[in-house]
């Protein structure tokens, strides 16, 4: 099934207030990146989904999070979409729900979504990271900077769940040691540093 990127994007936008809709973009952006380092590395089974369901997941995830669905987020994305009159597959929708399986009970099981649920919340960090610098441009931000603050300062970006995060090293999950996934996740950002105001 093929989705129309402009359509899901301005429902999110319509649907979402700006600092969610900025965090939507960037998990896109970092569903991208992980998608292509996995397949390039050939870690990727025939079975995953294709790399257009990995970014519409990352963009729609908190569509629900906004208006009159947030206090049941994220289980009325369906319902979200629906009020822009577009649907997505089963597929997409179980993806959607793994990146939060503590409200949902769908925990991550395929790449995609080990790498929704691992990836999340790290972009707050990246954000925060870039917030800091005197320039506040992703452009400026040092890989060693982001993970010096993952690592030895908890209560910077303290909403970030960096034992999640730390989970894409799992054998059984993305299998992607924690400087590389942050580094993947922060490359990808800063390809789209304009769109997100960094």
């Amino acid at each position: 099934m093929k989705y129309i990127r402009e359509q899901y994007l301005q429902a999110v936008e319509k649907q979402v207030e700006p600092n969610i809709f900025k965090h939507s973009l960037a998990l896109e952006a970092c569903m991208g990146g992980i998608y292509d380092y996995l397949k390039s590395n050939g870690q990727l089974a025939s079975n995953e989904l294709p790399r257009e369901d990995w970014l519409l997941a990352g963009l729609i995830h908190d569509i629900d999070f906004g208006g009159e669905f947030k206090t049941e987020h994220p289980k009325k994305t369906l319902e979200a979409l629906a009020k822009y009159e577009l649907t997505i597959s089963k597929e997409i929708h179980q993806l959607v729900l793994s990146h939060a399986p503590e409200l949902t009970n769908v925990k991550p099981s395929t790449k995609a979504q080990w790498a929704i649920f691992c990836s999340d919340s790290l972009t707050g960090l990246i954000m925060a990271v870039a917030f800091v610098y005197p320039s506040r441009k992703l452009a400026d931000v040092k890989l060693s900077s982001v993970i010096k603050r993952f690592k030895k300062e908890p209560r910077f970006a303290a909403g970030t769940r960096r034992d999640e995060v730390a989970m894409c090293s799992l054998p059984e999950g993305l299998n992607i040691p924690l400087e590389k996934f942050i580094e993947i996740c922060l490359e990808s950002m800063k390809a789209i540093a304009i769109q997100i105001g960094l």
